[in-house]
């Protein structure tokens, strides 16, 4: 009776059937899973409506690309699962071999792969694990002649696949140890300080005007006279940008310079200058 109730709860098939198809299977749940799907009796999609909050970044890289993709889970416990980490590499294999560095998830999940529709990979994982797993992010970085990638992964479950993913595409005058090294620092930075952009000109700018907004009302009500407003503002902003611009932030392996000053003095030995990068972190 335990297995019916298994089996049910993996699969929304009723109590009859489920306990037909462990007759018919000698109690196994795998092959009754098969068998229940074959006759169309698995309902996947009662698990469709659960929420997501858990889950793992996995990254995957060949000579052409980089791909990050985010999968979610129920649970904790099963995105630490085998099966589960199995399968997002399956999914990221797919994705390596995606021509489209811009598809969208929807057309991501209604491409073929091996006589199969990817969406119905998910349907498998989710019958088999018995919980809602939906693809819920998915990046592709293009490999340019003459830049160097550089990866980290925090938090990890596998030496690819963790909580938090960083990508750092960089254009290097000769990649070396070292270059590869700051490069690797560089990414590690990134996962702790999560910026949200490279530079302030790229840093959205509806966030600056808000953050202005803010700050000068902030400088207002703490009753400052308006002739030393523009200076106190400008102290608050440029706080601003060290705490959310990557090139401004504080380097967290030498404080006292930051990462534009880093990149900076090794430039002088070796060219280095960041082109993007991207960051995933679970369910931010």
């Amino acid at each position: 009776m335990v297995n019916v109730k298994n089996l049910r709860d993996m699969t929304g098939a009723g109590f009859l059937d489920c306990k037909k198809a462990l007759e018919a299977n000698d109690q196994s749940i795998e092959k009754s899973i098969v068998y229940l799907r074959k006759k169309g009796l698995v309902k996947a999609n009662k698990k469709s409506s659960r929420q997501t909050n858990e889950g793992a970044i996995g990254l995957y890289s060949n000579e052409a690309k980089t791909v990050l993709i985010q999968i979610n889970t129920e649970t904790d416990f099963a995105a630490k699962n085998e099966v589960f980490l199995n399968f997002m590499n399956e999914i990221g294999g797919f994705a390596l071999v995606v021509d489209n560095i811009n598809i969208s998830l929807e057309s991501f999940l209604k491409l073929s792969f091996r006589n199969k529709i990817i969406s119905e990979y998910f349907t498998d994982i989710i019958t088999k694990i018995g919980e809602n797993i939906i693809l819920s992010q998915l990046i592709i970085v293009p490999n340019n002649d003459g830049c160097m990638i550089s990866t980290y992964i925090h938090n990890a479950y596998k030496k690819n696949i963790g909580k938090i993913a960083v990508v750092l595409k960089s254009k290097i005058n000769e990649i070396d140890e070292e270059s590869k090294i700051l490069g690797k620092n560089l990414c590690m930075h990134i996962a702790a300080s999560k910026p949200f952009a490279l530079s302030i000109e790229k840093l959205n700018k509806n966030l600056i005007k808000k953050e202005r907004e803010i700050q000068i009302e902030t400088i207002k009500s703490s009753g400052k006279p308006n002739n030393i407003l523009e200076k106190i503002l400008e102290g608050k902003m440029k706080k601003f940008y060290s705490d959310s611009v990557l090139l401004e932030q504080p380097y967290i392996l030498d404080l006292d310079k930051t990462v534009k000053q880093i990149i900076t003095e090794f430039s002088k030995r070796n060219n280095f200058e960041i082109i993007d990068y991207k960051l995933i972190v679970l369910n931010s």
